[in-house]
């Protein structure tokens, strides 16, 4: 006879589980811990749990970017809602620099104008200096002011943070700053300690998302090729390229610098958005510097860009190779103007250069909401190993 399922009577009249409902009871133990263990996060919590939350990270601006000196301070973002970034306390109030973990200083507003450092602390200073350390802008006292800030001591743990999005050429002052000053880096530099680019590509999980739209409608680029810059120098490479390419090609010029036309009331955006082409031309050609003229001019604008920067392997770092048109491409501006018309008279290889928009979302950075978020992410996420930045410029003008 086969084997009998179910339970047996021992001598004393007990029950006896077969080895089958052993080995069934045991599976249905595991299978309950893993539900268990899937499902804890969507559990109440229990009884005895902590309710409190994790210790926020304070970050201060020790002043708004570009002449925050004079301004008015606005009230700081929501890391959360903006950024889904939680837990940060951003701080403007410089009498909270105690109990701020990272303060964090722009580049530009540290070398214009008279020093303006936190002062020593644990040091007593006296009433008029208590919130700042600002002199005269005297070389020898500025100097003596660098130097009481970088040796100076400095609350427990915190980190002090270089933020700068200029490239090298238009960085004055790095050289002034002292060595060990700062602890972290923050720039559009990959290798930076906090990356924040000025923008990037993400995977699209809904038709909706910007740039929407598999290929911008053909029918509404009225124009070929689109440039708008603010800052005119006919020194930059840039305006020297410019000049040679208009030689053999349309290009209308848009902008308060130089000898283009304002901008129509419809705004850049439209406007580059009539344009197959735009000229994504960075005023200066560094490591990884590459600009809102790429990720929001042309990229959001649905125009496709024609780069002059950083070469086409920095690129193809962060954007597809067939997403953009890079002027080292082609021997002369002569032969780039020929391949920008051979793409209109032909739009199945013109639509080649929007594929990348089946696969990817263009984020733009947000200035300086943003940076100021991010930092409270890096702190929140860094372990307490000491750092300290050695040399600030070498590093950069590299």
């Amino acid at each position: 006879m086969g084997a009998r399922w179910g339970r047996r009577r021992t001598r004393r009249g007990g029950l006896r589980l077969s080895e089958a409902q052993l080995a069934l009871m045991a599976a249905s133990l595991v299978c309950s811990a893993v539900v268990v263990y899937v499902c804890w996060k969507q559990l109440p919590p229990l009884p005895w749990a902590s309710s409190v939350p994790p210790r926020r990270v304070s970050v201060l601006l020790w002043w708004e970017p570009f002449g925050g000196r004079h301004r008015a301070k606005r009230p700081p973002p929501d890391c959360r809602l903006r950024f889904n970034i939680s837990g940060c306390l951003l701080l403007t109030d410089r009498a909270a620099y105690g109990e701020a973990q990272a303060v964090l200083f722009h580049h530009r507003d540290l070398v214009k104008g008279p020093p303006d450092w936190p002062p020593p602390w644990g040091v007593h200073v006296r009433p008029a200096e208590e919130q700042q350390v600002l002199i005269d802008d005297d070389e020898e006292e500025a100097a003596e002011a660098l130097a009481l800030a970088a040796s100076g001591p400095r609350p427990p743990g915190q980190r002090w943070v270089w933020m700068n999005f200029e490239s090298p050429t238009h960085s004055p002052g790095l050289q002034s700053l002292a060595r060990n000053l700062f602890n972290w880096t923050l720039s559009y530099r990959a290798d930076s300690d906090i990356f924040v680019p000025y923008g990037y590509l993400y995977p699209r999980t809904h038709p909706s998302e910007q740039p929407a739209g598999l290929v911008p409608p053909l029918a509404r680029k009225q124009g070929l090729v689109a440039w708008v810059v603010s800052n005119w120098d006919e020194r930059q490479a840039r305006v020297r390229y410019y000049r040679q390419l208009s030689q053999y090609v349309t290009v209308d010029l848009f902008g308060k610098g130089g000898p283009g036309q304002p901008l129509p009331d419809v705004g850049l955006l439209h406007t580059v958005a009539r344009y197959k082409f735009y000229l994504a031309f960075e005023n200066s050609q560094h490591l990884d510097y590459i600009t809102e003229k790429l990720w929001r001019n042309a990229f959001l604008a649905g125009a496709v860009p024609v780069v002059l920067g950083p070469d086409r392997a920095n690129y193809e770092r962060f954007v597809p190779r067939r997403a953009f048109i890079h002027v080292d491409d082609f021997p002369d501006a002569s032969s780039l103007a020929a391949h920008l018309q051979f793409l209109d008279r032909n739009p199945a290889a013109y639509r080649g250069y929007f594929s990348w928009r089946r696969s990817y979302c263009v984020h733009v950075t947000s200035f300086w909401d943003e940076p100021w978020c991010r930092t409270c992410q890096a702190v929140r996420m860094a372990g307490d190993q000491p750092k300290s930045v050695p040399n600030l410029a070498g590093w950069f003008q590299r």
